[in-house]
């Protein structure tokens, strides 16, 4: 069997696998970089989307090629309540991000279609027998499971939908929430792709991580239906179940891998934000860590990965207290209220905190007033006492908005 060798193996070609590839490509383009994908295309079958106030400006030259669409800024919808926001927002989707891969690396430099049978600090082992060399390994391919966690989920069907006339938004639709609550909290998000072209995902945060696809592309028809948009065609379809993350063991969590020596990356590292499954801003942050090293050993960038990480976990106390209370306080049905409140705030707090660097002052004023959950059941949460919390299991590479 042939042998291969590089300087940085990275496994995965997702989001988080392939932001490694080009910062390194981009920044780093003295290094031997080796990608490997077990599908035949990267990035799968996804649309990325973040404010564009996520990414710092010295982090921007990583991110413009991928963009496929942007736009001046966003509303939101609930009943009663409606608002436009001017932060502007961007989408990547999968077909670009492959398309910019393969135009970044050289065709040796990528393996597609290929699984990984084990992975060390300096190796890799494939499917097919094939054994790689290289100075650091770092795994990228997302999980299954975040085991010694748990909390909740977001889970989502999106298609895009090409129709007979156009239809009339003028930027994207972050968070409808006019329409039925099923499944705990629901909400439609839409992007406008084109005049004619729309792209609409029916969204759940929910406590059952079980993903009715039929039910969901039904509920797809009715919202477009009930938007007056006549579908021509769905000409693209994805689906995704997704850790909302209220606590867990992060140390017992590294360590169950099957080589916790070896670094990781995504969600397969937990670097993403624990009450909105939102992985982009970490992932673009990470990435371009990983330049910035002088040591790109397999165990030196092991320790790295799980120090950034452990680090990333301790900031994300915040954000899992919230999905306590989210999912520990808050019955079902009254999800949306807390949602509702959240859009009044400033627009400034929304941003740092899709962001994830919510100032102290931001983290009172999310907290502060009259809850729209009864205070007992907010505190009791905070103590684990609330509704109880769905066990993570199956997950996948985190990636939106």
């Amino acid at each position: 069997m042939a042998t291969f060798s590089s300087d940085l193996a990275i496994l995965g070609g997702g989001l988080a696998g392939s932001l490694i590839a080009l910062a390194m490509a981009r920044h780093r383009p003295d290094l031997r970089v080796l990608l490997v994908e077990r599908e035949d295309r990267l990035g799968g079958d996804h649309v990325w989307s973040f404010f564009e106030t996520d990414v710092t400006p010295a982090h921007r030259d990583l991110v413009e090629p991928l963009i496929a669409r942007r736009w001046s800024g966003y509303d939101v919808h609930f009943p009663g309540y409606s608002r436009m926001l001017a932060t502007p927002y961007a989408s990547v989707t999968s077909q670009r991000l492959d398309m910019m891969v393969r135009a970044a690396l050289p065709a040796e430099a990528l393996l597609t279609g290929v699984a990984v049978a084990e992975a060390g600090p300096q190796h890799v082992v494939l499917g097919d027998g094939r054994r790689l060399n290289a100075r650091a390994v770092i795994d990228a391919r997302g999980t299954h499971g975040l085991p010694h966690m748990a909390g909740g989920w977001q889970k989502f069907l999106g298609q895009m939908l090409h129709l007979s006339v156009p239809h009339g938004l003028e930027r994207p639709v972050v968070m409808d929430a006019r329409v039925d609550q099923l499944d705990g909290y629901r909400f439609v998000y839409c992007l406008p792709f084109g005049a004619r072209e729309v792209f609409v995902e029916d969204t759940y945060y929910s406590s059952d991580h079980r993903l009715d696809a039929a039910a969901l592309r039904q509920r797809v028809g009715d919202y477009a239906q009930g938007m007056g948009w006549h579908v021509d065609s769905v000409t693209y379809e994805e689906t995704g179940v997704l850790p909302v993350i209220a606590g867990g063991d992060f140390e017992k969590f590294w360590n169950c891998a099957p080589d916790p020596s070896v670094a990781r990356a995504g969600t397969r590292a937990a670097l993403l934000n624990p009450m909105t499954s939102y992985s982009f801003p970490d992932a673009v942050r990470f990435a371009m860590h990983l330049t910035t090293l002088d040591n790109l050993s397999g165990d030196s960038l092991g320790r790295t990965s799980h120090a950034w990480a452990a680090n990333h976990w301790r900031g994300g106390r915040f954000y899992r207290m919230l999905t306590r209370m989210l999912f520990g306080a808050a019955r079902p049905e009254e999800r949306r209220a807390v949602l509702a409140r959240f859009y009044t705030l400033p627009e400034t707090l929304i941003e740092r905190f899709y962001a994830g660097r919510p100032a102290l002052a931001d983290m009172a004023r999310v907290l502060a007033g009259k809850p729209p959950v009864p205070l007992g059941a907010a505190m009791a949460s905070l103590a684990g006492r609330g509704y109880p919390l769905a066990d993570l299991a199956p997950a996948t590479e985190s990636r939106n908005r």
